[in-house]
């Protein structure tokens, strides 16, 4: 894909997003597409943004600190957006270690919930 743009619609589809939520990414600007008239038109700088917007959102980024990581590369390079990544990975796996544990502890409490009613069901 050198040199190859994507449209609108082909840029939704190659990545499963709604026209809504694309639009809002260029909104908040996430991306940048180029526009001829009223077309837009995204390359491959686009294509490599919107992989890592989507990797990020998978892994529970808020959308601004995406954004915010992204510019760190326009502003001061790789090393610096690599030194960024490592500290926000860090705090996102935190997050995730106290999520996973408050989901650890309301499984249990409905396990031991259920476990209880059948007890008393069986009993009736």
């Amino acid at each position: 894909m050198a040199d190859e743009r994507l449209t609108f619609k082909e840029m939704c589809s190659e990545f499963d997003v709604t026209p809504r939520t694309l639009r809002y990414y260029e909104y908040i600007e996430l991306l940048q597409p180029d526009r001829e008239g009223r077309a837009r038109f995204y390359g491959a700088r686009e294509c490599a943004r919107m992989k890592l917007i989507l990797r990020g959102r998978k892994f529970g980024f808020q959308l601004e600190d995406i954004r915010q990581w992204l510019l760190i590369y326009e502003k001061e390079g790789t090393a610096a957006q690599m030194a960024a990544w490592v500290e926000l990975a860090d705090g996102q796996l935190k997050e995730l270690a106290e999520q996973r544990a408050q989901l650890d502890e309301a499984m249990q409490e409905l396990q031991d919930l259920r476990d209880s009613v059948a007890r008393e069901i069986s009993t009736t």
